[in-house]
């Protein structure tokens, strides 16, 4: 059975600036995932160490404002709804299933190994950016804030600059 298009990248922008503009509205602050990995990470610290995290002044300021626990912070509920979201849109779409995407001159084993050194060095990048680019850029952007549009721009230009380097692994 062939795959269904892709919705209409206009479409789908403009749907994604109501999301985010019934976020603002809603909770006061835009969205971001990084916050819910930050959570998730302090509550195994919590659970792992409770001695080191009750001496440590950032988790045990974290632990204040979030009286519920870590895991009941609002943006773990939206990475999990983000997550079952694609999944669903997968099945609808019938896009469902695993699959390595690399170019004719990597290895599978180099993909795996630099999509886990990318994801865990823009992991780091976002939590001393104080935020990721859904939370610095794309809401940054929303609410016309100039560190959000410096943002947006370094993470464009900075793709553009690594993609010529590393073009050469997905081309033939």
């Amino acid at each position: 059975m062939k795959p269904n298009k892709y919705m209409n990248p206009y479409l789908a922008g403009f749907l994604l600036g109501l999301v985010l503009l019934g976020t603002i509205y809603v909770t006061g602050r835009g969205l971001g995932a990084s916050g819910a990995v930050k959570s998730v990470v302090l509550k195994a610290v919590v659970e792992v160490a409770p001695q080191h995290s009750a001496n440590t002044p950032f988790i045990k300021s974290y632990n204040e404002e979030h009286p519920g626990g870590p895991l009941k912070d609002w943006l773990v509920f939206e990475v999990i709804g983000v997550v079952i979201g694609a999944f669903f849109s997968g099945v609808i779409s019938n896009r469902v299933g695993i699959k390595l995407e690399r170019g004719p001159n990597i290895t599978n084993r180099t993909r795996i190994i630099a999509a886990i050194i990318g994801g865990s060095l823009f992991g780091l990048g976002s939590q001393l950016g104080r935020g990721c680019t859904s939370g610095a850029a794309l809401s940054g952007m929303a609410v016309m804030s100039f560190g959000g549009i410096i943002t947006m721009i370094a993470i464009f230009g900075s793709g553009y600059a690594f993609a010529y380097f590393f073009r050469k692994l997905w081309l033939k």
